[in-house]
């Protein structure tokens, strides 16, 4: 294993966030709203539309691995590896723990737990496509963490 690999996941799992931001931000609340709009607007039954994104992430994760291995060119398997990485903390940060798809967890009880799960019902109190805020999942404006610093002090003091 050469010792870059570790640094370009890692890389690749830090820049999916502004990637996840950005496609959040003017693909989904764009041109792919008829995907997007279920997850905002809820719907009956377990899978929404948007799940369709799952995909978007997940097949150029898989392509950069397989490719990569039978190429026995291991960059893009290292990048493959930080995408995968970032779909399983959205997966357990997103679907888990802030949406509650799947009943696995309670509040974490640190302040940068309630920051994200504050900006995020913040952008879920826009139902439709334009006006949104915060379309990040772990990094939310600064003033989330403030106010859950506050927040966590009371509650411990309590």
């Amino acid at each position: 294993m050469m010792w870059w690999g570790p640094v370009v996941t890692l890389a690749t799992f830090f820049g999916m966030e502004f990637m996840a931001w950005a496609t959040h931000k003017y693909v989904m609340h764009g041109i792919m709203w008829y995907f997007h709009k279920d997850h905002h607007q809820v719907e009956p039954g377990f899978f929404e539309k948007n799940d369709v994104f799952f995909l978007i992430y997940a097949i150029p994760s898989w392509l950069c691995i397989m490719l990569g291995l039978m190429n026995q060119t291991y960059f893009p398997v290292w990048i493959g590896f930080g995408i995968a990485a970032y779909g399983l903390a959205y997966f357990l940060i997103h679907d888990v723990y802030i949406h509650r798809r799947f009943k696995w967890l309670r509040d974490i009880e640190h302040p940068y737990f309630y920051a994200i799960r504050r900006a995020h019902k913040m952008h879920h109190k826009h139902l439709g496509k334009e006006h949104g805020e915060c379309f990040g999942m772990l990094l939310v404006p600064f003033r989330f963490y403030i106010d859950s610093r506050k927040q966590f002090k009371k509650q411990q003091n309590a």
